[in-house]
């Protein structure tokens, strides 16, 4: 018994120094379809604001916009030339044409209109309201005003001394008339909620009347580049430095994405430094975008930085390239979205395609979250690590529906990336592609 005691105790003994302690759990490891999953659970759209119509290009519309009155509001001529009655031309002919007198002249903005009767007509400019009693317009080539007829000059802008016109061919009925209501019937709508404002749709809410719009604004976003190895472009580069290019790729990305970007470049790896801007940077952001400083270096310390914020977490996902990524709020729930981003630049770039435009675009409100992914034939034979999804750059070429590699797996081959016009992506489950295999391709033009 006294032995037994002794082996049980020096048993709980070892297991209190910790000698027999279990493994630790190695670190979750995240699909890329539930790391996204996950961020785009904790945003939505930014709450809708009344915006003066310059300020709303870029939005979203965030209500269906009815016309309050006709487009045009009234009867308008298009053409320069002569308000004329149609049984005034029948038959007109430059042998024989219909000699008219001219009872007064319309401008555009014109209030008071002259009436024209039989026999008559009203020299008319393009936009000018067309007066009472015409039914079409002659334009000025087709009268004695036009030119190669070999009479007067211009009868437009020269008085006609026996104040008549010639007419030197019929005119139907209604012709070069923009009718009343033609394009937009008063109490119809115009544009939907959900529409992006661009200049022709903001072109269109100036022209019913409107100087305000309600819509999803665009989302703030600041991008950070992180990592004492950043010389801005154009400075000298010392020994282990290299250009910031990141913070210019991300910032153009969200641009692109349809967020005001603010670049915020070089920030060096010192918690103090990061933690001060941040601060300053937090009162103009919906969004954070960090690259740099997600991995498992010594003197990666955005980690620290933003795990002294809490609320942001660090995780390990299954892609190639862009393992490590960081997502959260700085400020708690409520706070800021935050995402960190690995810090080579072809990584930094396709995390911003796979995770953050999404999140921009669903700030935006836009239905078109993703970019759109098609099947391709891909004539080169692919290899890709097992477990991992892997996004190679290619050039998708829409004639024939093929997709070829650009450059290598390496995460920093810019040159590369800068040629693709897609993403090649190969499942998790695949090591191998034969040439010749169908693949999904993520445009990245579209």
């Amino acid at each position: 018994m006294t032995g037994s005691t002794e082996h049980t105790d020096s048993t709980a003994a070892a297991c209190c120094d910790g000698a027999a302690d279990p493994a630790p759990a190695a670190p979750r490891l995240w699909s890329v379809d539930e790391h996204l999953a996950d961020v785009l659970a904790s945003v939505g759209p930014l709450p809708a604001i009344e915006l003066p119509l310059l300020d709303a290009r870029g939005c979203r519309l965030d209500e269906d916009v009815l016309a309050g009155g006709d487009l045009p509001p009234f009867d308008n001529s298009s053409m320069d030339g002569y308000a004329v009655r149609i049984a005034d031309t029948s038959g007109a002919t430059a042998e024989y044409p219909s000699v008219l007198a001219v009872v007064g002249d319309i401008a555009a903005g014109a209030g008071e209109l002259p009436r024209v009767g039989p026999g008559q007509a009203a020299r008319i400019m393009t936009g000018a309201p067309v007066p009472p009693g015409a039914e079409a317009i002659a334009p000025v080539e087709w009268t004695d005003g036009g030119t190669g007829t070999g009479l007067a000059a211009d009868a437009m802008t020269a008085a006609v001394e026996d104040e008549e016109v010639r007419v030197l061919r019929p005119v139907a009925v209604g012709a070069h008339i923009r009718r009343r209501g033609s394009d937009v019937a008063a109490g119809s709508r115009v544009l939907e909620a959900g529409t992006p404002l661009g200049a022709t749709q903001l072109g269109l809410l100036a022209a019913i009347g409107r100087a305000t719009v309600r819509v999803r604004p665009r989302p703030r976003v600041v991008v950070l580049s992180t990592g004492s190895e950043l010389v801005q472009p154009g400075e000298p580069v010392g020994p282990g430095q290299i250009p910031d290019s990141n913070s210019f790729t991300l910032t153009a990305a969200a641009q692109e994405a349809g967020a005001i970007a603010y670049r915020v470049g070089g920030v060096p790896d010192d918690a103090a430094r990061l933690r001060a801007v941040l601060e300053d940077q937090l009162g103009r952001a919906d969004l954070i975008v960090t690259s740099g400083g997600v991995s498992v270096g010594a003197y990666d310390v955005v980690k620290e930085v933003f795990e002294s914020y809490g609320g942001v977490d660090f995780r390990r996902l299954r892609m190639q390239p862009g393992k490590p990524q960081g997502f959260g709020r700085i400020g708690g729930a409520a706070g800021v979205p935050l995402l960190a981003l690995p810090g080579n630049p072809v990584s930094a770039y396709i995390s911003f395609e796979l995770f953050v435009r999404p999140v921009i675009r669903t700030m935006l409100g836009a239905a078109d979250v993703h970019r759109p992914v098609v099947r391709a034939l891909c004539p080169a034979a692919l290899r890709s690590p097992a477990g991992r999804r892997q996004f190679l750059r290619g050039r998708y070429s829409a004639v024939d529906g093929t997709v070829e590699p650009v450059g290598g797996t390496e995460s920093h081959l810019v040159g590369a990336l800068a040629r693709a016009n897609c993403l090649i992506t190969v499942p998790e489950d695949v090591t191998e592609l034969p040439a010749g295999s169908e693949v999904d391709v993520v445009l990245l033009d579209s």
